[in-house]
């Protein structure tokens, strides 16, 4: 099956939509999971004399999370800038294609190991370790615990966009290395 150069533009048109919302969702799971996580805290007294400010300052991982979260956050922005202003005027070329395609993968596997160690860290706020003698802390900090297992789900929320930001950036990259004829046979046709 021939596309014509009409059916291409608009399946490549169709792509850079979706890839622009992917961007846009993404954005915002990034900014909320940042925020939800710097700005929380919570005071409580504790054995009955001391109060005591749970904060993100309590677990390395969360200052770090907030960190990798507002960085991809801001590539993103910089990549949804390409995505509605570059790429509608001009081809791309390969090494721009590479370029994406290796941000793209880096800024997935950055945020998805950064919420995954955020969430085994905790995962021990809530067990606790009697081995090593740490309570648990999420019967004492409820709202903080919450707070931060919400955003950890939008911090996977982000990280599962951006493999699909990640896939359209691979097949933007391999189609500069296919036949023109068989160019997005499986996508829907437009009537």
């Amino acid at each position: 099956m021939r596309l014509t150069k009409g059916n291409q533009n608009c399946n490549e048109n169709w792509i850079l939509k979706v890839e622009i919302l992917l961007r846009i969702v993404s954005i915002v799971a990034l900014v909320i999971t940042s925020c939800l996580v710097a700005l929380d805290t919570e005071t409580e007294l504790v054995f009955g004399v001391l109060h005591r400010k749970a904060t993100v300052k309590d677990l390395d991982v969360l200052g770090i999370l907030v960190i990798v979260e507002a960085v991809a956050a801001g590539y993103n922005f910089i990549q949804l800038f390409r995505c509605l202003f570059v790429s509608t005027s001009f081809k791309t070329s390969p090494k721009l294609a590479w370029l994406c395609f290796l941000l793209d993968q880096i800024a997935a596997y950055v945020s998805f190991a950064t919420n995954s160690a955020a969430a085994q860290a905790s995962l021990l706020a809530i067990t606790g370790a009697d081995v090593f003698q740490w309570l648990k802390l999420c019967n004492i900090y409820t709202r903080f615990c919450f707070q931060i297992g919400g955003s950890l789900f939008c911090g996977f929320l982000a990280s599962l966009l951006m493999a699909g930001i990640s896939s359209i950036s691979a097949f933007n990259l391999f189609r500069h290395y296919s036949s023109k004829d068989h160019f997005l046979v499986f996508l829907p046709r437009r009537k």
